[in-house]
């Protein structure tokens, strides 16, 4: 069997050397350099010389379809449990190498006994920036089953995706505040500077000072992995681009009106409304051609931006397209059909067997589109067979835009690939995409350091 399996790329070699001389490593390589064969490599080497058994905490979408797919093809010796919420307590009973479940599993983990970490001596933790949040429960819970492990990994192509803050609780998971302090705050008033954007005394923006990066990367460099995707793989480019999208005057008019309405600026025009983040998806809403009464019900303001997308579609072969709400996934189904294009959807409403058999029939070429949400595709998927990925409407969200940008240009991947954003011009779209701009020329910075 072990013939069969794939070698190693010479980056993985250096790493798994790395990992087994420190016992707290952060890998925040690029989405698609093989950071979890890293790992079973890792684990094999340590299981072999007596170490204990392995707990990994990572996205639901990633538990199967990544760790116990990618153990049973890399190190196919070692024994995987998936530990869900439903059977949780009985898969961890099982006898096994490496237990793999959920991000939020860590609150139900902090409350076993200590006798239950007996057996483990490694913990890692697959798309880290979920503990980004230091007064979360889920990060609050970690920092309480943190210590019954000797080994510690944490992996994040994106670990920093609205400020240099968001590493400081991954980093104090790791190494218990060795590196970037005890306290978030004293960390915080190092290297951001705070500015008053309205009124009350809470309307505090944090912005990062000039050479955060520098600093944060030279304290975390010694336990750091980083490499570039293009470093470790050659591979045909990738394109990104925007297809600019007015609206008709009527669509225009409506949103305009509700722009109006809303409460974003003050004197000195920053946005400082209380409900900022619901305005704002209310306006990318308008933008994007609906309204919505509730979660549930929506009316429809224009369909021409899908009708862009059915065009933009239709003429590539295989393309993978993100929309973001209801309305979205409703009107591209309608198009993809009126179109005679193929499809098929992942999103929530899709079980883990359903999404599998989704991609694998995607792969194979059945399929001409994948419609999917990015908080169920953008993490873990290979889909190679696209060639185009296509953003029916901007997302504030990085993470979700870099990730999903990178399921089809990725280790596999035999043509020229392009990322297609389409942004209504005059609206908010536009604003969105600028402030993606900034956060991801921050936050390669300061990866651009840790190489």
């Amino acid at each position: 069997m072990a013939s069969n399996i794939p070698p190693m790329f010479g980056h993985q070699k250096g790493d798994v050397e790395f990992e087994l001389d420190h016992p707290v490593v952060f890998d925040m390589s690029d989405p698609g350099t093989g950071k979890t064969r890293t790992r079973l490599e890792v684990i094999a080497k340590r299981r072999s010389r007596g170490g204990k058994c392995v707990m990994v905490f990572a996205p639901k979408t990633l538990m199967r379809r990544a760790w116990e797919a990618d153990c049973r093809r890399f190190t196919p010796w070692l024994t995987t449990s998936c530990a869900f919420a439903e059977t949780r307590a009985k898969d961890f009973a099982r006898s096994a190498d490496i237990y793999v479940t959920n991000h939020d599993a860590t609150k139900w983990v902090a409350q076993q006994p200590s006798s239950f970490f007996d057996r483990f001596d490694s913990l890692v933790i697959d798309e880290s920036s979920a503990f980004k949040h230091h007064t979360s429960d889920r990060s609050r819970a970690m920092n309480k089953v943190k210590k019954h492990f000797a080994n510690r990994v944490l992996m994040s192509g994106t670990p920093n995706t609205n400020a240099v803050t968001d590493v400081w609780n991954q980093a104090f998971v790791l190494d218990d505040g060795k590196r970037l302090g005890t306290s978030f705050y004293h960390f915080r008033n190092q290297v951001q500077i705070p500015q008053q954007v309205g009124r009350q005394p809470n309307m505090v923006k944090w912005s990062d000072r000039p050479g955060a990066e520098e600093a944060v990367a030279s304290l975390l460099a010694d336990i750091t992995i980083r490499h570039v995707f293009e470093d470790c793989h050659d591979i045909p480019e990738n394109h990104s681009y925007v297809v600019p999208f007015d609206l008709t005057p009527r669509h225009l008019a409506q949103y305009d009106e509700m722009a109006d309405h809303a409460v974003l600026t003050v004197k000195d025009g920053k946005v400082s409304a209380i409900n900022a983040a619901a305005v704002v998806t209310k306006l990318l809403q308008i933008a994007s051609g609906a309204v919505y009464e509730d979660a549930d019900t929506y009316h429809v303001v224009d369909r021409s931006r899908y009708e862009l997308v059915g065009e933009l579609a239709d003429q590539r072969k295989h393309s993978v397209v993100f929309f973001l709400w209801r309305h979205q996934k409703d009107l591209l189904i309608e198009e993809f059909n009126k179109r005679g294009i193929t499809h098929v959807v992942i999103d929530g409403s899709v079980t883990p067997k359903k999404r599998d058999e989704a991609v694998q029939m995607f792969q194979s070429g059945f399929y001409r589109v994948l419609l999917a949400h990015p908080a169920s595709a953008a993490h873990g998927l290979t889909l190679t067979r696209g060639t185009s990925t296509i953003w029916a409407s901007p997302t504030y969200n990085l993470e979700h835009w870099l990730q999903g940008n990178r399921r089809i240009y990725r280790a596999g991947q035999t043509q020229k690939t392009e990322t297609v954003n389409i942004v209504a011009e005059g609206t908010i779209e536009e604003k969105v995409y600028a402030v993606l701009s900034t956060k991801n020329a921050r936050m390669t910075n300061l990866l651009e350091l840790l190489q």
